[in-house]
């Protein structure tokens, strides 16, 4: 703890001084560009790999980067992302798994969290991806296996966030982009679902 305390207050005294234009600014309120759903794996940070400032991301962090279904009981996720549209208007929502990721490799070794009741009722929000796996990948195993259920997750997290309604009513007017994106812990890469080619890409400089 003590070297996040240290950290706080070299904040205060630097980072903060650095900024306080933007801070200032940030006081008046919150316009991001963008929301991001991502895992609540410590090994990833948003703004670090996206070289976001303070006020350009709305970030949902969670086990798995899951948005369970709308009208899902205590769905803290999609309630989330429906004040970042309704109420900011972010018009670009992208959803990013990561490689080595714990809770997708529960999906798949559930006797390591047989005893993680929450974390067990919190995956049942990725039994789509189970069964997609179970039907297409079959053939995979260890790291490989678990980075393609990484990018399947993805993508039926995609599918729940149709499922809100101010989502799916933009979607039909051409006003809000959904993203689907994989992050590479090992090399620091960021792939993105190319849906004309229904596979991962490495991101490119010009990729939208």
């Amino acid at each position: 703890m003590q070297h996040l305390i240290e950290g706080v207050h070299y904040f205060q005294n630097v980072g903060f001084k650095q900024q306080k234009e933007l801070f200032e600014r940030l006081a008046e309120g919150q316009t991001p560009q963008v929301c991001f759903i991502t895992c609540s794996d410590s090994r990833i940070d948003p703004n670090l790999i996206t070289n976001a400032k303070p006020g350009q991301l709305f970030i949902v962090r969670n086990p798995g980067n899951v948005v369970p279904c709308y009208g899902t009981a205590n769905n803290s996720a999609m309630a989330a992302v429906e004040f970042a549209v309704a109420m900011l208007g972010v018009k670009d929502i992208i959803v990013c798994g990561h490689t080595h990721c714990g809770a997708i490799s529960g999906l798949f070794q559930p006797e390591k969290i047989a005893n993680l009741r929450s974390l067990k009722e919190w995956l049942i929000h990725c039994d789509s991806t189970l069964e997609i796996i179970k039907d297409h990948y079959s053939h995979l195993h260890g790291d490989d296996l678990y980075t393609v259920a990484s990018e399947e997750n993805v993508l039926v997290q995609l599918e729940h966030l149709r499922s809100l309604p101010v989502i799916a009513s933009r979607l039909t007017r051409g006003l809000i982009n959904l993203h689907a994106w994989m992050y590479k812990i090992e090399t620091g890469e960021m792939f993105v679902y190319e849906s004309t080619e229904s596979q991962f890409k490495k991101m490119q400089a010009n990729t939208l």
